[in-house]
């Protein structure tokens, strides 16, 4: 057997053995009728020992995450990786102050043990507490939700989605001048029980999926070298998405672009009107919009991986952090986003609320702990833990761009710039620690001359600060341009944890924005 061959074939068979035992293990925990009742007796028995030991709330999670990885590198695969956690977390308030507490075993007296260690643990916070917490009211819920979806990818084997990666280099291969191929995708799967003392009990189970492919062109006689990613999104949703995505169809397209842009000359740094595509300009907002209206970001509370904000209290309803028709909205209702659900980690239902209003920053991202903070009366129900032994906070939502009222299409926006560049797919990026000053490239960017496109240019990147940018915003795409992207990993909090998030938009132009060439005097680039 040739060493590709074992690659492909004996490393996914053992592969796939080890993946199963874990895989058949985690698949008996489904809340069957006797297991539902089984989970609702280990919920009210953590309930019920955190209340006697003194709490005066307490709300407990049992949480199921299962994360899966392949990945390829041309003809072979290269890594398979599949990890798994299960048990519950209690958190409750005692003498005004947070504990939490989480156990691996899924039965009653753990259930009971971490409920009183969680109470201890408050106890001991509230002596060093200077404000005690207070809790914006949600009514109790009994519900349950799941990612609509065809078929679980987590019961799609190995060799199915590695075949299916693998077809992608064949298709990509085929182009002259493409070098290298990388495929991947990541399934993530949570299923989570949430009850707490006030008498809600919600189920829900959410399915994502992320599928991709970057291809390498390369130079030999220069040394030279760019690479195309995909600009598939990742989505809520089952294996069928991946099916259906354009990605196999498009594996020669971003081969041949990945060649068309070893080819291109680098692009003409100075004041340019810039149109970005929806799946550049989702990463703006992410790091621009999303993090800066996170409220604790906002207060100094949180700094860790992205910083605080400039968007403090006292300019909500005041400052002007874009032009007259952008409007930003925060939600985790969209169908498909990646931080969608029916309820947050606190119980409470999800919603639809405005950031930034006709330019005008607005709101905040809250918890029920933190509505009071602003003076409002109920939470924005972004409360989240990335698993069972995580505690819940403020997460960011999905955060999107609204569309023109009337269909103004890519096409329109081209028309009617004279000088400027189209660029498309996310790339590098960088941001202060106040979500401000910012740098972003692009997988591709084009030159626009009097209303049209003109050929591609390499290392081109685009530098502003968050109100300049948004400001300068004056062509917004129409309800039907308007697209989710996003990220299945977004980092927040010490301990870190990760949350996956979707930003909508459409495509939209920025006027003389400040371009710039990204290969800091590089032969090469990536």
């Amino acid at each position: 057997m040739k060493r590709r061959e074992l690659l492909v074939g004996g490393g996914i068979a053992a592969l796939a053995s080890a993946c199963a035992g874990a895989r058949d293990a985690t698949r008996a925990k489904d809340a069957s009728g006797t297991e539902a009742a089984q989970f609702d007796e280990v919920l009210a028995r953590a309930l019920a020992a955190a209340k006697r030991a003194g709490a005066s709330y307490a709300d407990a999670r049992i949480v199921r995450r299962r994360w899966e990885n392949l990945s390829t590198r041309e003809d072979h695969v290269v890594g398979v990786a599949y990890d798994e956690s299960y048990g519950i977390g209690i958190r409750v308030l005692s003498g005004g102050a947070w504990g939490f507490s989480a156990s691996s075993l899924v039965e009653g007296s753990a259930a009971e043990e971490a409920a009183k260690r969680a109470v201890a643990m408050a106890n001991a916070n509230a002596r060093a507490s200077t404000r005690p917490i207070e809790l914006a009211p949600v009514p109790a819920a009994r519900d349950s939700w799941r990612t609509v979806l065809t078929l679980d990818p987590f019961d799609v084997s190995l060799e199915e989605k590695t075949t299916f990666l693998l077809a992608l280099w064949n298709e990509a291969r085929a182009v002259q001048g493409a070098a290298h191929g990388d495929g991947w995708l990541s399934s993530l799967s949570e299923w989570k029980i949430f009850a707490s003392s006030e008498g809600s009990r919600i189920e829900q189970a959410i399915t994502r999926v992320a599928p991709g492919l970057s291809v390498t062109a390369v130079d030999t006689a220069s040394g030279q070298f760019e690479s195309v990613r995909t600009e598939v999104a990742p989505m809520q949703a089952g294996w069928e998405y991946v099916t259906q995505s354009p990605l196999r169809t498009e594996a020669r397209q971003i081969a041949e672009n990945a060649v068309r842009k070893l080819k291109a000359p680098a692009v003409t740094p100075g004041k340019r009107d810039v149109i970005l595509a929806p799946t550049n300009l989702w990463l703006t907002i992410h790091e621009s919009c999303g993090h800066a209206t996170e409220l604790d970001r906002a207060l100094g509370y949180e700094a860790n991986l992205a910083g605080t904000s400039f968007a403090t209290p006292e300019k909500r309803g005041v400052l002007h952090l874009g032009a007259p028709i952008v409007n930003v909205y925060a939600d985790k209702t969209t169908p498909g986003g990646l931080a969608t659900c029916a309820y947050d980690d606190e119980g409470v239902a999800t919603q639809r609320w405005d950031l930034v209003k006709n330019g005008v920053f607005v709101g905040y991202q809250t918890t029920r702990e933190q509505a009071g903070w602003l003076g409002e009366k109920g939470s924005r129900g972004t409360s989240y833990a990335q698993d069972f032994e995580s505690f819940p906070f403020q997460r960011m939502p999905n955060v999107s761009l609204a569309p023109a009222e009337r269909e103004v299409t890519l096409e329109e926006i081209i028309a009617a710039t004279d000088d400027g560049i189209y660029a498309t797919g996310d790339a590098s990026w960088s941001i202060d620690h106040q979500r401000y000053n910012f740098q972003f490239g692009a997988q591709m960017a084009y030159e626009v001359k009097k209303g049209k496109i003109a050929g591609p240019v390499r290392r081109f990147a685009y530098q502003s600060n968050s109100i300049e940018f948004w400001n300068a915003c004056d062509m917004i795409g129409g309800p039907a341009s308007w697209r989710l992207n996003g990220a299945l990993q977004d980092g927040k909090g010490e301990p870190m944890q990760s949350n996956a998030v979707s930003h909508g938009c459409p495509p939209a132009r920025f006027r003389n924005i400040n371009v710039l060439d990204a290969s800091g005097g590089r032969k090469g680039a990536a």
